[in-house]
Order: structure tokens, then C-alpha cells, then sequence
């Protein structure tokens, strides 16, 4: 009986920056001793399965609200969270105001923004500085509302920064007057958003602006290179198994693009989603992933469906 091939994506798996912070967070739980814990402020990474990997090698995630507790406390240990300890900054980023609290509170920082993230924060503080303090401009950001590295951007505007999400929401943006023809506008695009779907809210907005719009390019290289080879690589297999997590952003625009040109393409987070009924016998198998998802969760998902298949 013939069985199905099966093909990891070789562009997939962590970007730089997720690597970055990944071995840095590595390197620090292996060599602090046992009563000096490593935070992160935020998951580290949006996929389950690496978040649990490093939990069990002592990182604890808090989020801003433990921050604020322990603002709040005269206590000089709250909630088994000590003043002094290492905090890491994820590589999304933070807006300005997190750097101020966490070392107000004394924590030793351990700043790992991605330096894409990083160039792309300093890039939209100037713009603002420039165009923006003294009223004669307006930034806009395309990106996810809530989104921990857009957050972060917003914070480089004092607040003042417009978020459209796609291009239903700028519509409703430009209907209700919120961004105004007529006047000078910087837009930057979330590092990890489509390029394809980029272009297409720039062009909108230089119909409703014209020549006094000015357009970033900040999607990551990395990123968008991606999206081209890894259309190629669902068109040339007859399945595909996109692994990623749930809250992965990166993830959802990714498989959903795979789902545009393959249409048996699967989502997955863990290797218990997956299904045996989803192959057949000449099947070319891909399996491929979000810039957040580990290359070893890619190649247990592959010797899973390895399993399944030598089972049928």
C-alpha cells in the first residue's frame, strides 16, 4: 500500500526575534539558582505547547495587572512575585509607560523587543514628534486592536495613534471622520501583518488622503517572505496541517492564507487535534507553522501523522 509523503515547511518555525528571546530566557533559567526566578511580562510566545516547555524550566509568565498589585502593596513579595527579580520583556514590546513601572517597582529588566519591533517603535515616536505633538498630523497603525506589539506602538503616540484593523474598520474610521482627509498622515503596519493586505489599506488611504499620506513599509522581511513561499508550499501539497496557537496572530493570517489556495488545510495547536481521517493513501502532506511555533512541535506533528498513516 502506498502511504502519504509527508514535508515540513523549511521556512516555518520561530522567527529571529522569538529565537532571541527564547534561548535568552534558556540561557538565564540555566544558570540562576533556585531561588531566583525568571518573569516574563506576557507569554514569551502565543503557542501553548513551547509556553508549557519552559514553564517546567521554571518561567513564570505575569501580566500587568500583577504589576499593579504589587504597585499597590507595601509587601516586598506579592503573590510569590519579589521586588528586585528579573523581568523579561517579550519580543513584541512594551509602550514606554511599562519600562517606567517595572523598574519603579525594582525589577531588573531584561529587554528582549525584537530589534524589528524596536527600529519600528523608534520610527513611529519621531513621527510623532515631529507631525503629531503640535496637532498638524495623524499616525495610523494597521494592526490587531489589543495586540501586545501594537499596544506597545501606541505607547511611542502618548495614546493618539489611530488602530484600523482591516478594511471594513477603516471604512468605519474615515465615515465617522476619525481620520481626516486632507492632513498629514504616517501609516506603519504591525511587523506581522500581510503585506498583500497592507498595500490594499495604503491604497484606500491615499484615496482619501492623497500626496499628504506617507506609507511605512514595516512589515518584518522576514515575515513577508513567508507568505509567498508558503502559498507555494500549500499549492504543491494536497494537505496541509498548519500547527500554531490559538492566540497566535501571526498564525491565524498565515493559515488562513493556506486555506485560500489549499482548501484541506487543517488548524492545529497540540498533536491531539489531529486525525487520522484527514489523509488518504497518495496524499502529499505538508506540515508548516506560524513564526511563534516551535521547529519541534513541526517535527512531532510530522512523526505523528507518520504514526497515523502506518496505522491505516
Amino acid at each position: 500500500m502506498r502511504r502519504p509523503k509527508i514535508e515540513i515547511d523549511a521556512n516555518s518555525g520561530f522567527c529571529a526575534g522569538v529565537i532571541r528571546a527564547i534561548n535568552t530566557a534558556e540561557e538565564l533559567l540555566s544558570t540562576e539558582n533556585e531561588d531566583c526566578k525568571l518573569f516574563s511580562l506576557g507569554a514569551i510566545v502565543h503557542n501553548e505547547s513551547e509556553l508549557s516547555r519552559l514553564e517546567a524550566m521554571g518561567l513564570v509568565t505575569i501580566d500587568k495587572d500583577d504589576l499593579e498589585h504589587i504597585s499597590r502593596a507595601s509587601a516586598n513579595s506579592v503573590a510569590g512575585i519579589e521586588k528586585g527579580q528579573k523581568l523579561l520583556i517579550r519580543a513584541h514590546g512594551e509602550p514606554p509607560s511599562t519600562y517606567t513601572e517595572a523598574e519603579a517597582l525594582g525589577f531588573d529588566l531584561i529587554d528582549c523587543t525584537c530589534p524589528v519591533v524596536l527600529k519600528l517603535q523608534k520610527d513611529i515616536r519621531k513621527s510623532y514628534d515631529q507631525n503629531l505633538k503640535n496637532g498638524s498630523g495623524q499616525i495610523v497603525i494597521f494592526g490587531k486592536i489589543g495586540h501586545a506589539e501594537v499596544l506597545g506602538l501606541i505607547g511611542q503616540t502618548d495614546g493618539s495613534a489611530i488602530v484600523v484593523e482591516d478594511m471594513d474598520s477603516l471604512e468605519k474610521l474615515i465615515e465617522e471622520g476619525q481620520i481626516k482627509a486632507k492632513t498629514h498622515t504616517d501609516i506603519f503596519s504591525q511587523t506581522t501583518k500581510s503585506p498583500l493586505e497592507y498595500e490594499k489599506i495604503c491604497q484606500r488611504l491615499r484615496e482619501h488622503i492623497g500626496r499628504r499620506l506617507d506609507v511605512h513599509n514595516t512589515v518584518c522581511k522576514q515575515v513577508a517572505s513567508r507568505h509567498k513561499k508558503l502559498s507555494k508550499f500549500a499549492l504543491k501539497h494536497d494537505v496541509i496541517v498548519f500547527v500554531s496557537g490559538k492566540s497566535s496572530s501571526n498564525g491565524k493570517i498565515l493559515c488562513d492564507l493556506c486555506k485560500k489556495v489549499n482548501i484541506r488545510t487543517y488548524h492545529i495547536s497540540t498533536l491531539e487535534e489531529i486525525k487520522a481521517e484527514w489523509f488518504r493513501p497518495d496524499d502529499k502532506i505538508g506540515v508548516c507553522g506560524a513564526t511563534s511555533t516551535p521547529k519541534w512541535l513541526l517535527e512531532d506533528v510530522a512523526a505523528q501523522i507518520s504514526e497515523f498513516c502506518r496505522n491505516e
